[in-house]
């Protein structure tokens, strides 16, 4: 058996025959059979040849004579204590903000300081809380403490993210003290979901008790854990000094505190991560070979895939999103060490001046993929092995109800953007609560109900319906992969709408289908954000939007349904009311002139994006021909007249509203049949 793991320096795999999995609940056979795993690892690229070293390191201090340029986010780390002051104190102040030092420091607690850009005058400060959760995996205690405290100090709703964790929202900074620890209280933790260090590790969320699957979730948790700052920071803030620490596997702790090939700072309360911690976010994610649904090519190491990163800045070209590259491959019992090889890596040598050009994937590409490797092998001590293929990625949703291999069933739930709120947020805290479920938050901005029993699956298919949470074939396709960002009211970064401008557009795109004859059982896969840091991974999609002014959106194309390949920029500047005026011919001659199952993706890659242009210059509008069938949900002209004047109201089509009501009495009806 193999497992690969990968970031944007390289893949690594085992090969010794006998290493034998004794830590890793579920790998080790009753008759304790040894196994072995299979590791990848993949880099990322660097901007310019500028060397910026952390201003302590664990390696021999190369001589220069040129005083180091830092940013400032540099120096209020080293000012801080290991991220305690100022914070520690302007939490207690009495203005509803805190400083600039301070801000940039509760990051590494998980939280961001924002304010209502709705609102004109006074700033109303709130603060956005962040969970880390690897994997995805939330404990029942955990999700019922979460809800309870968007009530009690939030908006009201949870909002699930791309990186399988909770965001609250609307927290005052005279609560912050009392969620953080209550948070900390009930089996959670915000610590390092922000700021510059490892973020939540990403794994499939689907609960299958494979050995494979159940290596790749444990794996994800042993890697969150080595990489989780040791200094206490976290806790004396939060809970005064107070420690709600698990026990860690013996292998973490021992891969931590070794340094016998220069990784560690001796004798610092942070061995990893020293005074500076890294130079931006880092992020990771495990997975099996097919199974990308954790867009494996997205993050700096990948475990079983290459990695990359995808945050960029407009009109600096010379910022990018990009995809990992293969590393090689390292045995099972390395994966911590490789991998805190690839991290000391960036922490000593990613640029620390400007943090536009301090990912990782902007080292590479300044050193090469040959470089970076050879410097990752001098702090793993040992040559990576040869790099295998891996088969085809697939995405995989896990939405329906689904055997988990232990007798119990789980059930995935599509959430629109992640947002939990109103009677689907009440419902699901009745199910959640009434039969004790664990759960789990996809990449997708998905949940997952876990260990249900086949008795349940009846009473919870229909109360879930009655919420809105129907079966995936009762939501429209489009729905079901696309993904926004929160971007406005609350983002600081954000320049346009995201989440709340991605239903107009989800609509315009369905419309645009309908009138080019599409089926409605065709999708693609569309991803909004509302600034160019691609939180929704927009750079991977089909059709990714990207805010680039006010009501105004970059438009990418080119990526692939399996999330394998990089979009690029098609158009700039097209403002929301003229979108469809470019969806139309697209999608009109993706319809024509597409190979058989050709995604559309793969439609404008091959097409071009010159030859695409210049359809959309000179479309005049569809060639209308003869209509070979029609469904005629209308039985006279005054049902038809209703209908348009209500679907009117609601900003559809009549064919679209009748479609819906029909979805959804189908939908009810099933539900009927199922009790």
């Amino acid at each position: 058996m193999t497992a690969s793991f990968g970031t944007t320096t390289g893949t690594l795999t085992p090969t010794d025959p006998k290493i034998r999995f004794q830590s890793f609940t579920g790998l080790k056979s009753s008759n304790s059979i040894a196994l072995t795993r299979n590791l990848r690892v993949f880099p990322l690229p660097f901007c310019t040849p500028t060397l910026i070293r952390a201003v302590s390191t664990p390696l021999k201090p190369e001589t220069s004579t040129a005083e180091t340029k830092r940013s400032k986010v540099e120096i209020f780390k080293e000012q801080s204590n290991f991220i305690r002051y100022p914070l520690n104190e302007e939490i207690y102040t009495d203005t509803p903000n805190i400083n600039e030092a301070s801000t940039q420091l509760i990051k590494f607690h998980g939280s961001y300081q924002q304010y209502n850009r709705d609102e004109r005058g006074t700033r109303s400060y709130s603060f956005m809380l962040r969970t880390k959760n690897p994997g995805g995996k939330v404990p029942n205690q955990l999700y019922l403490t979460m809800d309870d405290l968007a009530d009690q100090f939030g908006i009201g709703t949870l909002r699930l993210t791309t990186r399988q964790t909770f965001q609250l929202h609307g927290v005052l900074k005279k609560d912050l003290k009392t969620v953080m620890s209550t948070i900390i209280r009930n089996m959670g933790s915000t610590l390092g979901a922000c700021g510059d260090l490892n973020r939540n590790v990403l794994a499939p969320a689907a609960p299958f008790m494979t050995k494979e699957y159940k290596f790749a979730q444990e794996t994800a948790e042993n890697i969150a854990a080595l990489l989780t700052p040791q200094s206490g920071f976290y806790y004396d803030v939060w809970v005064d000094g107070e420690k709600f620490m698990t026990s860690e596997p013996p292998e973490v702790v021992k891969a931590r505190n070794d340094n016998s090939h220069g990784t560690n700072f001796p004798d610092s309360p942070e061995p990893i991560y020293g005074t500076q911690f890294l130079p931006r976010k880092f992020k990771i994610a495990v997975t099996l070979p097919t199974d990308n649904s954790v867009d494996i090519l997205t993050n700096d190491i990948g475990v079983v895939a290459v990695g990359g990163g995808m945050g960029r800045t407009h009109r600096q070209e010379t910022t990018f999103p990009r995809l990992g590259e293969p590393l090689g491959y390292v045995p099972k019992g390395d994966i911590l060490y490789a991998i805190k090889a690839i991290v000391a890596t960036q922490r000593d040598h990613g640029r620390r001046d400007d943090r536009k050009y301090s990912r990782m994937k902007y080292l590479i590409s300044s050193w090469g993929i040959e470089k970076f490797k050879n410097v990752v092998e001098q702090y793993y001590g040992k040559k990576f092995e040869p790099f295998h293929e891996l088969p085809e990625w697939e995405f995989k949703s896990y939405l329906g109800w689904h055997e988990q291999g232990d007798g119990a069933l789980f059930c995935g739930l599509h959430v629109d953007n992640g947002r939990i709120g109103g009677k689907m947020k009440k419902t699901l805290r009745e199910v959640i609560e009434k039969y004790n479920l664990n759960v789990r938050i996809t990449p997708n901005q998905n949940l997952i109900l876990c260990d249900i029993r086949s008795a349940w699956r009846r009473p919870i298919t229909r109360v879930l319906a009655q919420a809105g949470l129907l079966h995936p074939r009762y939501v429209d396709p489009l729905n079901l992969t696309a993904m926004a960002c929160p971007a406005f009211p609350l983002c600081p970064l954000a320049i346009t709408e995201a989440e709340r401008g991605i239903p107009d557009i989800l609509k315009c795109v369905r419309a645009v289908f309908e009138k080019v004859g599409l089926k409605y059982s065709e999708s693609i896969v569309i991803r909004v954000t509302g600034c160019p840091n691609g939180c929704a991974r927009p750079y991977m999609a089909e059709l990714g939007l990207v805010g680039d002014g006010p009501n105004s959106y970059q438009i990418w194309l080119g990526g692939t349904p399996n999330q394998t390949q990089l979009a690029r920029t098609f158009m700039n500047k097209v403002k929301v009311q003229d979108l469809e005026k470019v969806f139309e011919p697209l999608f009109y001659y993706w319809k024509r002139k597409r190979q058989p199952k050709e995604s559309f993706g793969d439609f404008t890659t091959r097409m071009g994006f010159e030859k695409l242009h210049e359809l959309v210059d000179k479309w005049e509008g569809p060639v209308q021909s003869p209509v070979r069938y029609n469904l005629k949900p209308f039985a006279d002209k005054e049902t038809y007249e209703a209908m348009e004047e209500l679907a009117e109201l609601q900003n559809k089509s009549p064919h679209q509203l009748a479609m819906e009501v029909i979805r959804n009495f189908v939908a009810a009806q099933q539900n009927c049949k199922s009790e």
